[in-house]
């Protein structure tokens, strides 16, 4: 009988020991390794950052390529600084939303012209701050006002005097405009400067010190280059903003303008997947997280300036869940979450050098999703 109990136990160790050697063993990561040094070789980007975060922790992290394709210039390192463009919507003007929403400094229904008077010309009195969230306000998309503005103030006042491409609420439309005038509203109800409210709501007590509007000068060469801009600035951009209607606004815009490490937005994105938790506070509401991040209706795959996973196409690839949300940025940043397998995926990378033409980014990314999915569950 002690010679059976002694056997039995022996097994018992050996299979423990396995299991907890399994568990601690690394996830293999070559894959995703390849994908993005085969894209830098094929110029797709010259420089990235990649970080994957799995249950309460970040489980890689790695910086890959140079600032260029110039083998001579500086290594990309963890500290590199990016311009995450439209992932500006997410990280600062949404959290700033849900902050505002919280607070209840305003309501999703609330009217654009409860704020701001002035944007409620030709038609655009209904608006509302959801609309303006879900892009089917009737806003247009874009437009180039570095051709026909002059100032911050131009800008402004066309995006308030514009007339709308289509009645609100019809269909969705990605519109930076409308993403512009929520930054405009959050700043009346906040009486902080957009900017300034981010840092000392968002930024400072999340310790994301890497993450700003309009880098100094010292932090400028830390700063991955973006476009060489031969049609306006006619120069190598980099530390400035990339996008030309933020550049209009100072730099400092809520569609875009932000800039930023993967280990910096990580600290705000295991917030939101841990239901707005951080150090066991509630830094945002959870039923705020969920209603912000979930699918709005079946007309888009929007939700409250998120975006969620549409069946095809998405550049979160096949595999995560129906219920992932994220955002990408015309830099060639993107940040994907899967609250089911809590699990979120920041890329950054500068693939507009040298020129926004390259668009090869586009099969990169649900390229990289998959191979992270499949990474972690590799049988």
């Amino acid at each position: 009988m002690k010679m059976l109990y002694q056997s039995c136990l022996i097994i018992f160790l050996l299979i423990t020991s396995i299991t907890i050697s399994a568990q601690n063993q690394k996830i293999n990561f070559s894959k995703v390794d390849s994908i993005i040094e085969n894209a830098i070789i094929d110029h797709a980007f010259p420089g990235a950052q990649l970080l994957i975060w799995k249950d309460g922790k970040t489980i890689y992290e790695k910086p890959f390529g140079h600032f260029t394709y110039d083998k001579n210039s500086p290594k990309v390192t963890n500290s590199t600084l990016f311009d995450l463009a439209s992932v500006t919507k997410v990280i600062a003007t949404t959290t700033a939303a849900m902050i505002c929403y919280d607070r209840k400094l305003f309501s999703l229904d609330d009217p654009v012209v409860k704020y701001i008077p002035k944007f409620g010309v030709n038609g655009k009195d209904k608006i509302t701050i959801k609309n303006l969230l879900l892009h089917n306000s009737g806003l247009p998309a874009f437009k180039k006002f570095y051709e026909f503005c002059s100032s911050a103030d131009d800008v402004l006042k066309d995006i308030y005097s514009s007339k709308l491409e289509y009645p609100t609420g019809e269909k969705m439309v990605y519109s930076d405009l409308g993403i512009i005038t929520l930054a405009k509203i959050i700043e009346k109800v906040t009486g902080k400067r957009f900017d300034k409210f981010c840092k000392d709501e968002i930024f400072a007590p999340l310790k994301m010190k890497s993450t700003l509007f309009n880098p100094p000068d010292s932090l400028k060469k830390f700063c991955a280059p973006t476009e060489v801009d031969n049609y306006w600035r006619n120069r190598l951009l980099q530390g400035e903003v990339h996008d030309e209607a933020s550049a209009m606004l100072n730099g400092i815009a809520g569609h875009a303008g932000l800039f930023s490490t993967a280990s910096d937005i990580a600290k705000l994105m295991s917030v939101l997947i841990n239901n707005g938790m951080n150090d066991g506070k509630s830094f945002i509401n959870p039923e705020t997280v969920k209603l912000f991040t979930k699918r709005f209706s079946e007309q888009s795959s929007r939700a409250l300036g998120w975006d969620t996973k549409s069946e095809t196409g998405s550049s979160a690839g096949d595999f995560f869940s129906p219920n992932s949300f994220g955002h990408t940025g015309y830099t060639g940043t993107s940040v994907w979450v899967d609250p089911e397998r809590k699990l979120f995926v920041v890329l950054l990378t500068n693939r507009v050098y040298p020129t926004r033409e390259n668009l090869k980014i586009s099969k990169v990314r649900p390229e990289l999703h998959n191979a992270v999915i499949k990474s972690i569950e590799k049988d």
